[in-house]
């Protein structure tokens, strides 16, 4: 799927701060087909103490800019006192199995020397209410001797009788300009029931210089026998204020999922000129509906901006 062409759609959604669980931020969208007609987008949103929840709003399928429902409460809270998500979620993806909805959640907590620390969350629901509740109070995995650091971000897809994961994972910490940055890429896991997960430490999107701090978000087709993911990359110094280090989205390609050619010269988009995202693209999310790709994504500042889409032929 290399050098596709996507046509920028716009912004369609952002939040208003009419409550006080979802002052700023709609970010790292998660798309879920309800029907023939209904796109449910899920996001992540955050009140005035930087803690975060989940809700979601409804779109025309095929015309995501026509938003004709907007939920006006979180449909998953932050965890208990103690837990890895206590300070906050966001969505990551969902897919449905055994007539159940998996929602993998990124949740983060903070500790005394690092500004965060994130893990992977499962909730489950069922297909006909919009409620999700926790699989558990604990992260699906966390820190080992493998993976000393946090994950995150996960992409879960069924293939082949196995369920796949693509996620984010911390590779070290360091001290930039007095703060603590992370450094992350993108490794893979399997399982044979979406929760128990097995860890080889497998790194499917390397970092492709020392510049680079960050990769993120995966989001993967398989099409024909070929995988193909979107994803998020940064720099590592400069990413929050210099447009030139910030967010864009990539591209790669493989054969079994698991190792990966990087092609983000070929990803086909970038930021705009002068628009909300002209500083940064990130956190994409894809829908395939008849002959069309539909990518929604987050522009400047992680999704301060709010969530649009852009669209290209197949």
């Amino acid at each position: 799927m290399k050098d596709i062409s996507w046509t920028k759609k716009g912004c369609i959604f952002n939040v208003d701060a009419s409550y006080d669980w979802n002052k700023s931020c709609a970010r790292v969208p998660v798309v879920e087909i309800l029907n023939e007609s209904v796109w449910r987008v899920y996001y992540g949103s955050k009140n005035n103490l930087n803690r975060g929840s989940v809700s979601y709003f409804d779109v025309e399928a095929g015309k995501p800019e026509n938003v004709i429902y907007t939920h006006d409460k979180p449909i998953l809270l932050r965890g208990a006192l103690g837990t890895f998500d206590e300070l906050g979620i966001m969505p990551s993806c969902i897919l449905s199995h055994d007539s159940k909805k998996y929602f993998y959640y990124i949740g983060y907590n903070v500790k005394k020397t690092l500004p965060y620390h994130n893990g992977i969350g499962l909730a489950i629901g069922n297909n006909k209410t919009d409620t999700f509740e926790r699989f558990s109070d604990g992260p699906l995995f966390e820190i080992n001797y493998k993976e000393p650091f946090f994950n995150a971000s996960s992409f879960v897809m069924k293939d082949e009788n196995k369920w796949k994961m693509w996620y984010l994972s911390t590779t070290e910490w360091r001290m930039i300009d007095n703060r603590a940055e992370p450094l992350y890429h993108i490794k893979y896991a399997e399982s044979n029931n979406g929760i128990d997960w097995k860890r080889e430490g497998l790194v499917a999107i390397d970092y492709k210089s020392k510049a680079e701090g960050g990769i993120a978000r995966p989001f993967v087709i398989k099409k024909n026998g070929k995988y193909s993911m979107w994803y998020s990359y940064r720099n590592l110094i400069g990413y929050k204020t210099d447009k030139k280090a910030s967010y864009r989205i990539g591209y790669a390609e493989s054969d079994d999922g698991i190792v990966w050619t990087r092609l983000d010269e070929h990803a086909g988009i970038d930021v705009s000129e002068d628009s909300w995202d002209s500083g940064m693209i990130c956190y994409p999310y894809l829908v395939e509906w008849g002959n069309k790709l539909f990518m929604f994504y987050n522009g400047n500042n992680f999704g301060e901006t709010g969530i649009g889409y852009a669209t290209a032929e197949l």
